[in-house]
């Protein structure tokens, strides 16, 4: 079965890529219990909107005498003001996600599928938001697969992420530059270097989907078949289009 448009539908009916994206990745991490080693679990996160103020740590700090540090000890240190103050709106940290963990190393993060929401391509700083924390995984050695079905928002955050890592996919290159696509992203060692390693596949509305690669190990991997899971994910909230 093709690829909807979630967000343009027939007769002006509301958006429904929530169903999708709250459903997809629970789909997905069924599918990958059954192949994963023993060694590794997988769970959802599933986080919407902007982060919440820890009231534990707020209500301390107002208890806390202004005149005396931490221990008793009277601070008498004059803290400068600040170079610039500016009024901002925190940029809203939208997470749509199935992770891997590695048991066997303090379920140390393998691998994660991030599911792209309108909120992570809005505005500039979201979108740089998105990309330093995929960027950042693949650092680490974490395997990032993206999944972007968004369709009115016209940019590539993998395109974007190629270049914060100072690279390029000829791909993605267009004109026009794919707004929709599945990538898979790591770093591997291959001694005395390292590669970045992708498998970048353009989607199109109409059309099916492809199956990516995800890694938990250097050499142990699976294919996420996406077609299947997005279909599985369609019937399950009784999506017709």
């Amino acid at each position: 079965m093709p690829l909807r448009d979630h967000f343009h539908r027939s007769n002006n009916r509301r958006p429904n890529w929530g169903k999708v994206h709250g459903m997809w990745p629970a789909v997905l991490i069924q599918h990958l219990v059954r192949v994963l080693p023993p060694r590794y679990t997988v769970g959802p996160l599933i986080h919407v909107g902007t982060p919440e103020v820890d009231v534990a740590v707020h209500d301390a700090e107002a208890e806390a005498s202004p005149d005396e540090a931490p221990g008793g000890i009277t601070a008498t240190a004059v803290l400068p003001a600040p170079t610039l103050t500016a009024d901002t709106d925190p940029p809203d940290a939208d997470e749509f996600a199935a992770r891997v963990y590695d048991i066997d190393e303090g379920e140390r993060l393998v691998a994660s599928v991030e599911f792209v929401s309108p909120a992570n391509k809005d505005r500039p700083e979201s979108r740089r938001m998105f990309v330093a924390k995929c960027a950042d995984f693949v650092q680490q050695g974490v395997c990032v697969s993206v999944i972007d079905l968004v369709s009115d928002r016209r940019f590539n955050l993998y395109a974007d992420l190629l270049d914060f890592l100072g690279h390029s996919d000829p791909s993605m290159a267009g004109p026009p530059v794919p707004h929709l696509y599945a990538v898979t992203v790591r770093k591997r060692e291959a001694s005395p270097r390292w590669q970045l390693e992708t498998w970048a596949h353009p989607l199109a509305v109409g059309l099916p989907l492809p199956s990516i690669p995800l890694w938990w190990a250097a050499s142990e991997g699976t294919l996420l078949d996406l077609e299947g899971t997005y279909e599985e994910t369609c019937r399950t909230v009784r999506l017709t289009d």
